[in-house]
């Protein structure tokens, strides 16, 4: 097997970062651009390729920056456009590279061309969104909205009902208009000639709705039932992304990588095959929502370690030839994997490292949010009042009308919110973590004075210098970006394990994600290269113990 189909992006480890929660530079307890920029040499040290930025787009903040007023203007809170484009110019002297989010599923209610949109039923721009008359007094359809309640917001001055898949400040564009196409390939192009390195694609998947417009069936007898069958992946929507591809994607060879629920693995190779797929690499959820039963909204689920594995490697299998994968454990949409995954208490470090060791090595370009790099946990917030993303406040405000506990929302919470994964960065022990001199936009976790970059620093077997040595070893060997991947341990409930071969070279990965001691089923054959306990002690793996061995490869 040849580097044939390498490329700068496979070659990458790309962070993470939630730019209202990174680094705040000037007192108002949000994070700002100015605060990435003095962060930079921290990042550079780190040894990431990428950055992956958040929204910074003008916004009025209903979704936290995924609800844009202006593609063309950065929220006054993070910066200007000067920033934005220092900010793209500093990282690259560090041989860093930029990508933003692409929001173009929606936009914000208050954009210019929504607001022309919804002035009149004749207006030029009315059909850039998806405006329906209501049918017998109600929505026209029952259509549930990801953030529950309809998906259709009714509007007073034309009579009519707009569609949103999320808030209902978050009109849909209407995907079908081929202007609408053309401003979102405009001001994608815009962005690339401005410096950027490609783009996180968020909602994708959602562009194209049944044109029928149907009402769905509910097999629990609710009003409305989730939108998903009649507008997540839809036929028809890859007519759309090739046309971006070909417009824009394809002549600039910039790094795409898609949040695309709804794909199934079957359809893996129609999005990410390297000769016919339209991104470069997507993201799966299947491993992150495990928990996560749309079927019972507000109930956890547990899961058992073959699911977890499964969910993983089974999208390695179908892209092993031609396609690849973005790997991560967290992002601000999930919550902290060490408390999911792992153990936050008495094993926090050494299982943070043994997830670090799981997922990183696997065929693809891993991803690390911010925070991640330390350790940061969970948080259990006493009350709602902790809490800022609109999914939570909306899931809690549901549940409360339904009769559900305080409690029992509370818990659920603490395990699902969104907002477990934006609590502050902690950089240090001091006021607000480093974060800021003011008042933080959102708590902070309590565990910061012994949780930090400050700490990890100092500290030569800590988690940061740990993810350190992880990506110098995969920028030093190719086998572990280019490798075959084979899983092993398979039905193991307490262990998960890999071989990468490449070039006469076999990589042996095993973790142990137990609280016990666990013993192998065959001696580990090889040079031990990395462990994240004191030693590897042959024949079994200490509690949350990940080995990394290396030896010749068998001979076919």
């Amino acid at each position: 097997m040849e580097t044939r189909n390498s490329n700068w992006w496979k070659e990458s480890v790309v962070y993470q970062i939630y730019p209202r929660s990174f680094q705040d530079s000037d007192g108002d307890g949000q994070g700002d651009l100015r605060g990435i920029i003095n962060r930079l040499d921290y990042l550079s040290t780190l040894g990431i390729d990428v950055i992956w930025l958040c929204p910074v787009y003008d916004s009025p903040n209903d979704d936290n920056g995924y609800d844009i007023r202006d593609y063309y203007r950065i929220q006054e809170e993070f910066g200007t456009m000067d920033d934005m484009l220092e900010l793209i110019s500093a990282a690259a002297e560090r041989g860093i590279r930029l990508i933003m989010d692409l929001v173009a599923n929606h936009t914000s209610d208050e954009h210019a061309w929504f607001v022309e949109s919804r002035s009149a039923g004749d207006s030029p721009k009315r059909d850039w969104y998806i405006w329906k008359p209501g049918h017998d007094g109600q929505e026209p359809t029952n259509w549930e909205s990801n953030f529950g309640g309809s998906a259709w917001e009714y509007d007073p001055v034309t009579g009519e009902y707009y569609l949103h898949c999320f808030s209902r400040k978050q009109p849909d564009l209407n995907w079908e208009n081929p202007e609408v196409r053309e401003n979102i390939y405009s001001m994608m192009e815009w962005w690339i000639d401005h410096g950027i390195a490609g783009f996180r694609i968020d909602a994708i998947t959602f562009i194209k709705k049944n044109q029928q417009f149907p009402q769905l069936e509910s097999e629990d007898g609710h009003r409305y039932v989730p939108l998903a069958a009649a507008s997540l992946n839809q036929p028809g929507i890859l007519d759309f992304l090739q046309e971006m591809k070909q417009q824009v994607l394809a002549p600039r060879n910039i790094m795409t990588v898609a949040e695309s629920p709804g794909v199934p693995i079957e359809q893996i190779h129609e999005f990410v095959d390297e000769q016919h797929g339209v991104f470069n690499m997507i993201f799966q959820f299947d491993h992150v929502d495990l928990d996560n039963k749309p079927s019972a909204k507000g109930v956890y689920h547990p899961w058992k370690l073959t699911e977890f594995k499964h969910a993983l490697t089974k999208w390695q299998a179908e892209t092993a030839d031609g396609g690849w994968m973005a790997l991560f454990m967290e992002n601000h949409d999930h919550v902290r994997s060490v408390s999911k995954y792992g153990h936050d208490g008495e094993y926090r470090e050494v299982s943070a490292k043994m997830l670090a060791v799981y997922y990183f090595l696997m065929r693809g370009t891993p991803f690390i949010y911010q925070g991640q790099e330390i350790g940061m946990t969970n948080h259990y917030k006493e009350s709602i009042s902790g809490y800022r993303d609109i999914e939570s406040l909306s899931f809690h405000s549901r549940q409360r009308e339904l009769g559900k506990p305080e409690a029992e929302i509370m818990d659920y919470l603490a395990l699902r919110s969104r907002d477990q994964g934006r609590t502050p960065m902690q950089w240090n022990s001091g006021y607000a973590a480093g974060f800021t001199t003011g008042e933080p936009w959102i708590g902070l976790n309590p565990d910061y004075p012994s949780v930090n970059v400050e700490h990890s620093l100092a500290a030569q077997n800590s988690i940061l210098h740990f993810y350190r040595s992880l990506i110098e070893l995969r920028r030093t060997h190719k086998a572990l970006i280019y490798g075959d991947f084979q899983e092993i341990y398979t039905e193991s409930e307490q262990v998960g394990g890999y071989t990468r071969t490449y070039q006469g070279e076999c990589w042996t990965i095993l973790c142990n994600f137990t609280e016990q001691r666990v013993a192998l089923t065959e001696p580990l054959a090889g040079e031990i290269i990395v462990s994240n306990t004191d030693g590897h002690e042959a024949g079994g793996l200490k509690p949350y113990e990940a080995v990394i061995s290396r030896t010749a490869a068998d001979a076919e």
